[in-house]
């Protein structure tokens, strides 16, 4: 349209070039329509430039597929367990959950049975991003929510309520656990604060840092992580080990750990010595970054202060 008008102008002003009579006729009649035809251009462009783009927001996914067990947790928690339609192979809470469709692991995802549940959002962390190259060039719809740090937990709930239409209730539930958690502190002496060392495997060793949120669990039943260590999670070396000589070692049954303990380094230990190693029945209440971690502090502040059974 201002193509078609701006060429009607030039041939205007062409006409007016003619002299004579005419020429007055036309310049009374076109000039006035030129002048509006490019106050209208000015207005339009005007209008274009400054008009607010609106993000669009995306519906309430309803057809999830969650790859971390942790994030299948929050889901439920939530109230979108229904919105749920497939699930890690370690999925073990709620029960409702391990009724549904497995189509992934920590290391590799099945891209063919995830298409054919027909999701609408994927949700992971940030560490599966290489596994989701192929959902992603499906066009499927992926979102990875970070789960390193006990803060992440929260907005993890707060994140996942945003994307499922149950912003209340991740809210409430939040609210719940930080109310929880500070009264389970409350009961914590200020001492003694025992150097602990979390067992994640033993061949090789593998155990938690400082950035870690079971660090800050450790922190909050009154303990301090004994890997000295700044990364979330990582390998460790015997001789650190032996050099740490932890209060004491929180260790998953399925770690291994009950397999080394009369071998070195383990059997140097203070810690292995004097009976202080703990393991967990269900280490998800510990290990995973979801709504029962308080069931892991509560069971922290029982061991490390003497007051549960190993």
């Amino acid at each position: 349209m201002i193509a078609t008008t701006q060429r009607a102008i030039t041939a205007s002003q062409r006409r007016l070039e003619c002299p004579g009579a005419s020429t007055r006729r036309l310049e009374d009649t076109v000039m006035p329509f030129a002048r509006f035809t490019l106050a209208l251009i000015a207005f339009l462009a005007l209008s274009l430039d400054c008009s607010p783009v609106r993000a669009q927001t995306p519906a309430p996914a309803q057809r999830i597929v969650s790859l971390m067990p942790s994030l299948t947790e929050d889901l439920f928690a939530i109230g979108a367990g229904s919105q749920v339609v497939g699930v890690s192979q370690y999925t073990d809470f709620p029960a409702a959950a391990t009724r549904l469709p497995a189509v992934a692991s920590f290391t590799s995802v099945d891209a063919e049975h995830i298409v054919r549940l027909h999701p609408d959002l994927i949700v992971g962390i940030p560490s599966q991003a290489p596994l989701a190259g192929d959902l992603r060039r499906l066009g499927l719809r992926v979102e990875f929510i970070a789960d390193d740090s006990f803060e992440d937990l929260f907005a993890s709930l707060a994140r996942l309520g945003t994307l499922t239409g149950r912003v209340p209730q991740a809210r409430a539930l939040a609210e719940r656990l930080r109310t929880r958690t500070a009264q389970l502190v409350r009961t914590v002496p200020t001492q003694p604060r025992p150097r602990t060392f979390v067992t994640l495997g033993v061949a090789p060793i593998f155990t938690v840092g400082d950035g870690s949120y079971i660090a800050h669990l450790i922190a909050l039943a009154g303990g301090r992580n004994a890997s000295g260590i700044a990364t979330p999670y990582a390998r460790y070396s015997p001789e650190a080990l032996l050099a740490a000589q932890p209060d004491a070692i929180v260790a998953d049954k399925t770690s291994g750990i009950d397999n080394v303990l009369a071998r070195p380094p383990w059997n140097a230990l203070h810690a292995v010595r004097d009976g202080r190693v703990y393991v967990l029945a269900d280490a998800a209440i510990l290990e995973r970054p979801g709504p029962r971690y308080n069931d892991g502090l509560a069971w922290l502040i029982a061991r490390l202060h003497d007051r549960g059974s190993r």
